[in-house]
């Protein structure tokens, strides 16, 4: 007997009893990724039955090679296992896991067998059966060897070099000329005077996973690029910074993690936006580096009233339905009065999406604001800011004059939807109405009344136009317009402009995209007393 244990220990035979587990060893590569991927980052053997008989295992068959082999190991040894579900998977590659657990299981019975002395069990032709397995097996058992050796080379190179093990790096720069190409006088500013500018907005982004299904996102961002001034909100790319300072800051900070299987949560320290909290519903929707140029492009104008810090959360219904609520305070790091979390500038959201096919799309929005505004369309569709302009003091006052502040509170609604017709046309748009009532008389000076705001626009897209990876777009469309008003110093705008937008993202690499672009105005400031105004850009996108 201890000549037979020590030729057992002595011989690889064991590793022809783990191969017999899988009567073709070595499956083909992808079955192996394929089984990892279903079994997520966690070993997929779970824990196996032991089986008495074959015939337990539902996909042996009589027919199969190595059926003798498996019956005699099964009911002579005890050595062999089966899945939960009564399946052996005999033509799949085994993991190290398995391999692990059948030796583990081989020698524990071996042991047994010497100890209970049952010399009988163990004969000549048992041990020549192994051999014939070992032996039948020896090409990929070589292969396998070589393959792990490779792969433990590159895990280790990995280890090595990794920027780290919860987070990854990324980063985008996008570079934009700009310039107006047409238009002279808009709301008594010199268009023409407009030279053309270059400018960037650098991104570096760290994107952490603590478990895989949670995003601690973190992005530190720098922008240059300025809007061409037309007198006007109309026409404001979406890559426009407010001061064009080269400084670099946090520009966004969020948690996002899952609860159960159909509820999302994200927590925003700063920066958040509507797109953080819901889909925009619109291919265009590119946050500047990729599809619309301008603002007005990018999404439905009533987004723009939610940004800062806050909470979200989505609840999916359905497979077709999901719920999104949200809430961004524009000043909550700000403890003076009328600021703050809960009393400063604020943004709240509920939104339907109705997500039948990945063709098609519908959102229903409501947003209710404090303070906050448009960002586009008419300077009268931005009440805070042109009161501001308006009853601002005159130049010749002394002193340090108290600047204008006439609060608004605003309620949106907005119906958003996109068609994809085919897999080269998508038709899509929106409309949205805002009902804003001041807050404020400012001393008597301003009437308390409300406005009536439109804006509405058809997008037409043509993905992969020329090339896989390209896409095309056109964008028709009225920015907010102020159609009913009962504030004394704010009149309804008195005619409509038309927001005209053509571009075609260009994708040179997978890496790089251009994309040239036009944007025309037709009577600016909705008043066909200006100018209309063609602005042009190209944006060059370099993401890693």
């Amino acid at each position: 007997m201890a000549k037979l244990w020590k030729s057992l220990l002595t011989s690889p035979v064991v590793f022809g009893v783990i191969l017999a587990m899988n009567t073709t060893a070595i499956a083909e590569e992808t079955s192996t990724n394929l089984e990892i991927k279903e079994a997520g980052n966690t070993p997929q053997n779970k824990t196996m039955a032991q089986v008495t008989s074959v015939s337990q295992l539902s996909d042996v068959q009589p027919t199969d090679w190595a059926f003798q082999a498996l019956q005699s190991l099964v009911e002579r040894y005890g050595c062999i296992a089966g899945y939960p579900n009564g399946t052996y998977r005999g033509n799949r590659a085994m993991t190290r896991y398995e391999f692990a657990a059948g030796l583990n299981a081989c020698l524990d019975r071996v042991n047994e067998l010497i100890a209970t002395a049952t010399a009988d069990l163990v004969n000549k032709q048992d041990l020549a059966t192994l051999q014939r397995l070992q032996e039948e097996f020896a090409a990929e058992l070589a292969t396998l060897r070589g393959r792990v050796d490779v792969l433990e080379a590159k895990v280790a190179e990995l280890e090595a070099n990794q920027f780290s093990t919860t987070t990854k790096l990324q980063g985008q720069v996008v570079a934009a000329i700009t310039g107006v190409l047409g238009g002279d006088r808009v709301n008594n500013v010199d268009v023409e005077d407009n030279n053309i500018t270059f400018g960037a907005r650098a991104r570096v982004e760290f994107v952490t996973s603590f478990t895989g299904k949670d995003t601690l996102f973190t992005r530190i961002q720098t922008n240059n690029i300025l809007n061409p001034d037309i007198g006007t909100p109309e026409g404001n790319l979406f890559l426009g910074s407010e001061d064009g300072t080269t400084d670099a800051f946090i520009d966004t900070l969020y948690y996002e993690f899952p609860i159960g299987e159909s509820t999302e949560v994200i927590a925003i320290a700063n920066a958040g936006a509507a797109d953080d909290l819901t889909s925009t519903v619109n291919i265009f929707d590119g946050d500047g580096a990729f599809g619309a140029l301008s603002s007005f492009g990018t999404r439905n104008s009533i987004y723009y009233q939610m940004n800062g810090a806050g909470l979200g959360v989505t609840q999916r219904l359905s497979k077709a339905f999901l719920v999104s609520l949200g809430y961004l305070a524009g000043s909550s790091n700000d403890p003076s009065s009328d600021n703050g979390l809960l009393k400063g500038p604020y943004g709240a959201i509920a939104q339907l999406t109705f997500e039948p096919s990945e063709r098609f799309s519908i959102g229903l929005t409501y947003i209710n604001a404090y303070n906050q505004e448009l960002g586009t369309g008419s300077q009268r569709a931005n009440p805070i800011s042109f009161l501001q302009s308006q009853l601002a003091p005159p130049p010749d006052v002394t002193g340090e004059p108290e600047p204008v502040n006439v609060p608004f509170s605003s309620n949106s609604y907005g119906v958003q939807a996109s068609l994809g017709l085919s897999d080269k046309f998508v038709l899509g748009g929106w409309v949205g109405y805002t009902n804003a009532r001041n807050l404020s008389t400012e001393g008597g000076r301003v009437d308390r009344g409300e406005l009536e705001i439109w804006n509405w626009a058809v997008t037409l897209g043509f993905p992969d136009l020329g090339k896989e990876g390209n896409l095309a777009g056109i964008i028709f469309g009225m920015e907010p317009k102020v159609t009913g008003s009962s504030i004394n110093e704010i009149s309804k705008d008195r005619d409509t402009s038309y927001h005209v937008e053509a571009f075609y993202q260009y994708k040179v690499t997978d890496n790089i995209t251009i994309t040239p672009g036009v944007i025309w105005l037709t009577a600016p400031d909705h008043n066909s007393n200006n100018d209309d105004v063609v602005i042009g850009a190209v944006r060059t996108t370099f993401t890693f």
